[in-house]
């Protein structure tokens, strides 16, 4: 579990987040929601150390990330797997390199031992053999599914996604939240995923944080996201004209 406890963030005189407290459940799929600029990612980034808080404590398991060390954070961010939004793939990089990339960063396994755990990886993302293949010969789904076999190539207790359903078509999108549900519920995982995808919320979400002005505006399940008379939810979860029609039939 990772707990965040009244966490304030600024960038000059512009306060982001504004004593945001909320969790992220172990063996759940936690996502943060809400409209741009509304601060979901510095959060994430909080949360991560890749921005230090003006206050407050984020706790991984009751360890206090805000009071460690450099070494100690290194410790912790051994077990943090990231899925980048866009893959972030390294493109002079073959595919099982690109996965083996931070076991030969912050391991000492053998190559051998690495490309083991490369092909396990792989093969658990439904991609055994395309080892040798290059990020620009795999499509946006297939770049996907690599970055989620880099994120776990650590065996990571907790699991980071930005925005992992852009750029790919709702099919697409519908198979890597299947991938990211069955990951975080076999090997028991604390999932945090930033997103902007509807469907994602409704197919994946075991608990929800919406941000909205920098505060944790409302936090439920995705069946109560439907229900909820949030205002500011409300207003966000029925943007679109499908999703307003959606609204109308359910109150006939």
């Amino acid at each position: 579990m990772i707990e965040v406890k009244h966490v304030n963030k600024s960038f000059g005189e512009n306060q982001v987040l504004k004593d945001i407290s909320t969790s992220f459940e172990k063996g759940k799929v936690n996502l943060i929601i809400g409209q741009s600029g509304q601060g979901k990612s510095v959060l994430a980034k909080c949360v991560v150390g890749l921005h230090e808080v003006d206050s407050g404590e984020i706790l991984y398991d009751g360890r206090n990330f805000c009071t460690m060390n450099r070494l100690e954070r290194k410790e912790i961010r051994k077990e943090i797997g990231m899925m980048f939004q866009g893959s972030a793939l390294f493109d002079s990089l073959t595919v099982e390199e690109n996965v083996m990339f931070p076991l030969s960063m912050f391991t000492k396994m053998s190559k051998k031992e690495m490309q083991e755990r490369a092909d396990f990886c792989l093969e658990r993302v439904n991609l055994s053999g395309r080892n040798n293949l290059y990020p620009s010969e795999c499509s946006g789904g297939m770049q996907k599914r690599i970055a989620i076999a880099r994120a776990i190539s650590m065996k990571p207790r907790y699991l980071f996604c930005d925005e992992p359903n852009s750029g790919l078509d709702p099919k697409t999108s519908i198979v890597i939240d299947g991938l990211i549900k069955e990951i975080t519920y076999e090997y028991d995982i604390t999932t945090v995923v930033i997103t902007h995808d509807m469907n994602s919320v409704i197919e994946i979400g075991d608990n929800v944080v919406f941000i909205n002005e920098g505060q944790n505006w409302w936090q439920g399940t995705k069946k109560s996201i439907i229900t909820t008379d949030n205002e500011a939810i409300i207003d966000f979860v029925y943007a679109s004209e499908f999703m307003k029609e959606i609204k109308e039939k359910m109150r006939r």
